[in-house]
């Protein structure tokens, strides 16, 4: 295994998983990163949890400095690896999950198979199974027309590298430095495995999903990207362009709504893939908001 540059490995699933400690006390809040992405990447908002509870982030199986594992797999296989993982570091639960992307569709299968852990929910521009019914029919069409061959994806160019690693060193500039430099070579080494993660979610995730019954009834926070889907913007007329924003943020409304007193919050500033980096804030005041929650239904945290 590659030399990790921070953090430590603990034995989940007969694999070495990378986790990511700090902070101390309780509820702890877990970060699930969004597909392609690693714990190291949520190192700003790990840090600024840290300042208020226990916070944890992790590289699932098959990411950064976890072992191998085949792509994509079920959100059960994920939910259960984290689930052992932190038990064999010592942080025992119940849990503020805060999933980005596809980390909040198994942090949803999470509490779905394992209620009792989960003390609250956090999903950052989370996917879900019902985002067909809320986008208007021609943004459908396009999406379908211009999915890419991913079999067929060329590697990176020399240029091409350059140009990436010089645009993570200025999304990361606010890292260690020890940190960054490890994690943009990461990314530029690894950038496929974003795409293997996520290629059965459309099918076999989304119907694991809706199949497996209800979220608990515990404080969810949903938060929205406001920023433009770049894509969008390029092929789709005004009018068309903000109605399927709206159908987006409809649909993050509708999941914040599953619950008794889930709240959902449209955050400027913050685009899908790296919200957390643009808004750290918007990410942590949500985070806030829900221990301070969870301490005033249980009374057991402080």
């Amino acid at each position: 295994m590659r030399t990790m540059p921070r953090g430590t490995t603990v034995e989940a699933g007969g694999r070495r998983i990378a986790l990511y400690r700090e902070g101390s006390g309780g509820p702890p809040v877990v970060f699930l990163p969004g597909a392609g992405l690693i714990g190291l990447e949520y190192d700003n908002v790990l840090r600024g949890a840290a300042a208020l509870t226990t916070a944890v982030t992790y590289d699932r199986g098959g990411t950064g400095w976890s072992d191998p594992v085949p792509l994509p797999r079920t959100a059960a296989a994920v939910a259960g690896e984290l689930r052992e993982a932190l038990r064999a570091a010592g942080i025992d639960g119940p849990y503020v999950l805060a999933g980005h992307s596809i980390g909040a569709v198994y942090a949803r299968r999470f509490a779905q198979l394992f209620p009792a852990d989960v003390a609250a929910l956090l999903f950052i521009d989370p996917g879900h199974e019902d985002i067909l019914r809320f986008l208007p029919p021609e943004v459908v069409a396009m999406n379908e027309r211009m999915k890419p061959s991913w079999d067929s994806l060329p590697d990176l160019t020399a240029e091409q590298l350059d140009a990436s690693r010089a645009a993570l060193l200025r999304l990361y500039a606010d890292w260690p430095g020890d940190v960054r430099a490890g994690l943009v070579e990461h990314r530029l080494q690894t950038w496929r495995t974003g795409i293997a993660e996520g290629r059965n979610l459309e099918d076999e995730v989304y119907a694991e999903l809706a199949a497996g019954g209800p979220l608990p009834p515990v404080p969810l926070i949903v938060l929205s990207a406001a920023d433009r889907n770049p894509v969008w913007v390029q092929h789709l007329p005004p009018e068309l362009l903000e109605r399927a924003h709206a159908g987006i943020h409809a649909l993050h409304a509708s999941i914040a709504a599953s619950v008794p007193g889930g709240s959902h919050r449209l955050v400027p500033g913050a685009s899908h893939q790296y919200f957390h980096v643009q808004q750290p804030g918007a990410v942590l005041d949500a985070l806030r908001d829900l221990l301070r929650r969870c301490t005033t239904q249980t009374g057991t945290y402080v």
